[in-house]
């Protein structure tokens, strides 16, 4: 059983002696091979599911990091904007630390099953009428002003922790993939595998960083489009981000492995999300679906190389937005109570 990031790779994050080893076993989580999937597009591909996190999402490798650093300092309450996974992640690890949490949420932009779990924590949950660029704008004002401990990715301590993830990758695999595919909303988790990966090299625990090719929603993305959008929108609600914070720590990780970022539709998002589950039995949020779908774009592009070794990062999992996977998933057929009835369905 995972003792959680901050006691496996202690050594490797900015620590001290002061610092609380805070855990909820986070970290360690699964590198799936994609039989199916690999066989369909010629490629080796495996999935890096870190929806089976504690809270179900990757923000628990960096929010482990960021509110044991805030305990170190003094802090006494923390606070962060959200679009559901953040806000889940900070609530339960303030509740572990037995500290207060506040949660600022884009009004209406948010999957029921996020929005409980940061209920279910106890944290208190305020909705604010505006994008989630807005509500990172108040979340900054507040912690400046309040001195309440910012746990977004803004916070240098996230980052430090999501790194762990592509050590995680090295330590299982051998060495580096040739492609990382991740989603891209904040910027924040295609930076720390960068820098996670470029750690690894420098101490000679992987050849060389993969190809990092960050993917978003059409609908919203800077990324790809080159400017920031004012009203992002995408059923992908973990991205739905106009604004990235990190977009220039992006940018320069993606032009450093000579990786890209491109798009694509939440046609291709739902259509994927069905497909991963389908094929290889993995749910997971559409956010994450979106490294499938760039997988099958490329290979109709003729631009995906055959036999690859691909990384695929799904941030999240499936359970948090239900709702969204039910608008393309096949309803149940109803019969009448007779065996009659129900042979005639399995013949089919």
């Amino acid at each position: 059983m995972s003792n959680g990031i901050l006691n496996k790779y202690g050594s490797l994050l900015p620590l001290t002696e002061k610092t609380p080893r805070l855990s909820l076993c986070e970290g360690d989580t699964p590198l799936i091979p994609l039989k199916n999937i690999s066989n369909d597009l010629e490629i080796k591909a495996y999935a890096k599911f870190d929806g089976l996190n504690p809270t179900g999402s990757f923000k628990d490798r960096g929010m482990v990091m960021a509110v044991s650093k805030a305990l170190e300092e003094g802090a006494k309450a923390v606070i962060c904007a959200s679009t559901g996974n953040t806000s889940a992640s900070a609530a339960a690890y303030s509740a572990h630390a037995g500290i207060p949490c506040f949660v600022l949420l884009p009004a209406g932009n948010v999957a029921l099953g996020k929005l409980a779990q940061a209920l279910i924590y106890g944290a208190r949950v305020i909705a604010i009428k505006g994008n989630f660029d807005r509500v990172l704008e108040l979340a900054r004002q507040a912690s400046g002003d309040m001195g309440i401990a910012i746990v977004n990715s803004v916070n240098p301590y996230r980052l430090w922790g999501q790194r762990s993830a592509s050590w995680e990758i090295c330590d299982e695999l051998g060495d580096s993939p040739d492609w990382l595919v991740i989603p891209v909303g904040n910027a924040g988790n295609i930076s720390a595998y960068y820098d996670g990966f470029d750690q690894y090299l420098g101490m000679g625990k992987c050849s060389s960083i993969p190809r990092l090719i960050g993917v978003q929603a059409e609908g919203a993305a800077p990324m790809v489009k080159g400017c920031m959008i004012s009203d992002p929108e995408t059923v992908a609600t973990a991205i739905r981000i106009g604004c990235p914070v990190s977009h220039l720590k992006a940018s320069n990780a993606v032009k450093q492995t000579e990786g890209r970022f491109l798009s694509v539709s939440d046609e291709e998002i739902l259509q994927a999300q069905i497909y991963l589950a389908g094929r290889d039995g993995i749910f997971a949020e559409p956010a994450s679906c979106t490294t499938i779908a760039s997988l099958v774009k490329l290979k109709k592009l003729h631009s995906l190389p055959v036999g690859i070794k691909v990384v695929c990062v799904l941030t999240g999992n499936g359970l948090k937005d239900p709702d969204t996977a039910l608008l393309k998933a096949p309803s149940p057929i109803e019969i009448n109570a007779e065996w009659e009835s129900l042979r005639e369905v399995l013949q089919q």
